[in-house]
């Protein structure tokens, strides 16, 4: 009787469309071409999809416009992203699990800490510790969330050749943390350029799905696009440019 009911349960479940997970391979529409497309474009997921913008999707992944505008419909839909009222945002953002930054002084000017789903730009002039403050966020991201982690690992695009494994030990043996595990769950990407960190970047959601990413660090994000895109008649270029790159982020 009790195996019984264990299995009418299961079903009841898999049969209930809200508590079910949906990935690409569920939608309508999506054969083996378009799934390799998708994934070749580094969407691995329902909620990516729906959030892809339509002109990307015909032409850099190379869908036909009818079928890229159904299938983002479809994604939107089964991610439930119309319109919902003020009190459901407020308990989703009441359950979020905020990075600590290890100040409480920064962490309070941040409202808790470096907030999930979200991107936050650290901005200041030469040697004021920016890097470090990215290094020491890798070694805090492992930590439990009861003390401002988030039990996963990190990704680190490095831009500037600035990365230093030395650092993370130090900061990781001054938690009393095992920086050889602290190191082994660091994911490094070394950018040389802006083209080189745009691609790292689109290939950053097979890496994050791979490893259990939680944190995606980019230092920096601008310096490549200065040195190359120099003079006034490139700025239209560059800003448009760096808006796609912020948005793929």
């Amino acid at each position: 009787m009790e195996k019984k009911k264990g299995n009418t349960e299961s079903d009841s479940e898999e049969q209930d469309p809200a508590s079910r997970t949906y990935s690409l391979r569920d939608l309508p529409g999506i054969g083996d071409a378009t799934l390799k497309k998708l994934k070749d474009a580094g969407i691995l997921s329902v909620r990516t999809l729906a959030m892809y913008p339509l002109k990307k999707l015909t032409g850099e992944v190379g869908l036909g416009d009818k079928t890229a505008e159904k299938l983002v419909k479809t994604a939107q839909d089964v991610e439930k992203m119309s319109f919902k009222s003020a009190d459901k945002i407020w308990e989703k953002r009441k359950a979020l699990n905020r990075l600590t930054t290890g100040s409480q002084n920064l962490d309070d000017i941040l409202g808790g800490g470096i907030e999930p789903g979200a991107v936050t730009e650290l901005y200041g002039e030469y040697r004021t510790g920016k890097t470090q403050l990215a290094h020491q966020l890798c070694v805090n991201a492992h930590l439990p969330y009861e003390q401002g982690g988030l039990e996963g690992n990190a990704l680190y695009i490095d831009t500037e050749g600035t990365f230093r494994p030395e650092r993370i030990i130090q900061m990781a043996s001054a938690l009393d943390l095992d920086y050889n595990e602290i190191l082994k769950k660091i994911t490094i990407g070394r950018a040389y350029n802006s083209d080189h960190q745009i691609l790292l970047v689109r290939e950053a959601p097979r890496i994050i799905e791979e490893k259990e990413i939680k944190l995606m660090v980019v230092d920096s994000l601008i310096g490549h696009f200065r040195a190359e895109y120099i003079g006034r008649g490139t700025l239209a270029s560059r800003q448009q440019t760096i808006n796609s790159h912020i948005h793929d982020l």
